[in-house]
């Protein structure tokens, strides 16, 4: 996508591939900057500290650490080290045990002298593919979008979105935001209601960021607003994104996304789901047993946002002696998602559904 006149992702190797560069998500809207990951433990920090987040660009991630890692030392004892270094920094999203098995497995049959440019080939493959899944997404999403459209005589379609499912939580595209995208690119009318997604407002600071640099209409709304616009005929669909979707269509998605369906689901709206290959959990059938990842109380307790007068500032919401839990994920059962959309096609939220797109699945189970 494009950030002024420059096409950037959200992540590539530099020139000489001796590091990678991000954009530094934490400083998002107020400032665009990008960061340097020199180290393994740089790519650490950036996925733990959510310079990067959304489960691809995790996982993208995590493959180029290991890439960064053998730079360094390829032995078989620091691949393992770096391993689970990386698989340690967020525990939800499937997509980074995905992105560093496929790297580790990639390596372990080489010599240790081939396994520094293997790695580094291996995770620019994965962001290739990242690229093309979230574009095929956008493709299978598109005509649902194009039928609500014709349905309302070219009326904008209100779409609702929770969380940052955009190009910033990929490598480029997004998964929910990619048919999203797409509808606008060929002239079909749309609107984004985006929730602000607290605690850490990926919604307001990132989703809405991301829409306005791309020219796609949308109004930022508090979290809890969503039901009462759907009762009112202002939504006409859902779509958001999942950190991982159990085998059986179960979703795990930012806190807040299971209420968004719930209210959906009593309004009659369909609720749809993005999401690529590398986010279905085959090894999972329950989304109850789903890590959720418990982070810090400041996320709730602080807010960070520009002062009038132009400075970037932390301030405290709650009292002083008053905790916080802070969850950062909920399961929306299957029973409430009316579609998932791949880079396959669509399919209805369940076994046989996902099945259907992934056949190959089943057959390895059977085997």
């Amino acid at each position: 996508m494009k950030v002024g006149e420059r096409h950037y992702r959200t992540i590539w190797p530099t020139r000489d591939g001796r590091a990678v560069e991000i954009i530094d998500q934490t400083k998002l809207p107020h400032a665009f900057e990008t960061a340097r990951l020199e180290t393994v433990e740089d790519a650490a920090t950036a996925i733990r500290d959510m310079w990067v987040r959304g489960a691809p660009l995790i996982g993208a991630t995590g493959a180029y650490g290991l890439a960064l890692a053998m730079a360094t030392d390829a032995s078989d004892g620091n691949l393992s080290v770096a391993y689970d270094l990386l698989y340690a920094t967020r525990p939800t999203a499937v997509d980074l045990r995905w992105g560093l098995r496929r790297v580790r497995d990639a390596l372990r049959d080489l010599p240790p002298g081939a396994r520094a440019e293997a790695a580094l080939a291996e995770a620019a493959t994965i962001c290739e593919d990242s690229v093309a899944t979230c574009a095929a997404i956008g493709d299978h999403g598109l005509p649902l979008i194009a039928a609500l459209a014709e349905r309302k005589g070219g009326e904008a379609v209100n779409i609702l979105t929770h969380c940052n499912a955009g190009w910033l939580a990929t490598v480029d595209w997004g998964t929910a935001t990619a048919p999203i995208y797409k509808a606008h690119d060929a002239g079909i009318p749309v609107h984004v209601w985006v929730d602000e997604t607290r605690p850490r407002n990926q919604g307001a600071a990132l989703t809405a960021w991301e829409l306005g640099r791309h020219g796609v209409p949308h109004t930022v709304i508090v979290d809890n607003a969503g039901g009462h616009l759907m009762q009112r005929g202002l939504v006409d669909m859902v779509i958001t994104g999942t950190d991982r979707t159990t085998a059986a269509g179960d979703v795990c998605n930012k806190i807040g996304t299971y209420l968004k369906a719930l209210a959906a689901h009593d309004n009659g709206l369909p609720f749809y789901v993005g999401l690529p290959h590398s986010t279905i959990d085959w090894e999972l059938e329950d989304g109850m047993a789903i890590p959720i990842e418990q982070r810090a109380e400041s996320e709730v307790a602080e807010i960070a946002g520009r002062t009038v007068d132009g400075r970037i500032e932390r301030v405290r919401l709650l009292p002083e002696g008053s905790s916080a839990r802070n969850d950062a994920f909920d399961v929306t059962p299957a029973r409430l998602v009316t579609g998932l959309i791949t880079e396959r096609g669509v399919c209805e939220a369940s076994r046989a559904g996902l099945l259907s797109l992934y056949p190959e699945r089943g057959e390895r189970r059977a085997g």
